[in-house]
């Protein structure tokens, strides 16, 4: 699953927990997969998560005028074989996202997703670009929120992300673990 929160109500599902209260946190999640990787992947996920983490570089690099930023488990290191990127982005509307997509011969699919924002439920326009290994959700953001702590609405926190510059260290360095 791509997400912890389906991932937790899945499998209280399958147990049988009626109280769902009292599931692990996302970090105790993150480190249970990291244990789980480093045990289980240790050959293939190192290589998986620099071939998605210079993937996501690439794309970044296209979409440098919309100030990206690499969030996700392909930045926190978690990333496996079936991860997708997913990627921040700003702009006055998603029109000029869309027009920037079309100009550069970019293919792309556009969505919605649910973001939680003091407080209250709102929805965003993504793009799924394709790229040669793995899908990239490209979410675009207005400008005037570059500057704030937007959050995640499965758990109210706001998201690590990382500029090209961090991500670039993080390949030079061959960090698996990534610090926004």
């Amino acid at each position: 699953m791509q997400d912890f929160s389906s991932a937790k109500r899945k499998a209280a599902r399958q147990i049988g927990a009626a109280d769902t209260h009292n599931l692990p946190s996302n970090a105790e999640l993150q480190m249970a997969l990291k244990a789980y990787q480093a045990l289980y992947q240790s050959d293939e996920q190192p290589i998986r998560l620099r071939q998605l983490r210079e993937e996501a570089l690439r794309f970044m690099h296209q979409l440098v005028d919309f100030n990206p930023f690499l969030t996700g488990s392909v930045l926190t290191g978690t990333a496996s074989r079936h991860s997708d990127i997913n990627l921040m982005i700003f702009a006055d509307s998603s029109k000029e996202i869309e027009l920037y997509l079309l100009k550069n011969a970019i293919p792309f699919e556009t969505a919605e997703r649910r973001l939680k924002q003091n407080n209250e439920s709102t929805m965003i326009p993504v793009f799924t670009l394709f790229g040669n290994i793995a899908e990239v959700h490209v979410a675009v953001y207005g400008i005037n929120e570059l500057r704030r702590n937007t959050k995640d609405a499965l758990d109210g926190k706001a998201p690590d992300r990382a500029r090209i510059k961090q991500v670039e260290t993080l390949l030079a360095m061959g960090a698996n673990i990534g610090t926004a």
